[in-house]
């Protein structure tokens, strides 16, 4: 990949999928009262913080002339992967409570 070509499009378009998987997953939990709900709530809700934060970061890095968009770009990038882990460990949350 060349040294000048983004990634901000392609955060901000995965993360706002993933974005509306995490108000399906918290919607899902809410209509099926799982027990400890509230530990895959807090995820699901931190996880949307997350996404959210990498959607502006990159929606404005794209948008900025300025030297500090590949800053923004940078933590989009990071945010964007924080929420990864955050949702992966609510989906094993979520998983090991339908089983259980």
């Amino acid at each position: 990949m060349k040294e000048n070509e983004s990634k901000s499009p392609h955060i901000l378009s995965t993360s706002a999928n993933l974005l509306g998987f995490c108000f399906i997953v918290l919607t899902s939990v809410k209509i099926s009262k799982l027990s400890q709900s509230t530990y895959i709530d807090e995820g699901a809700a931190l996880a949307v913080i997350s996404f959210m934060a990498s959607c502006l970061l990159s929606f404005l890095s794209m948008k900025s002339t300025s030297l500090h968009a590949k800053k923004m770009e940078r933590f989009a990038d990071i945010m964007f992967l924080f929420g990864l882990i955050v949702l992966l460990l609510t989906t094993i949350m979520i998983t090991f409570n339908i089983i259980h």
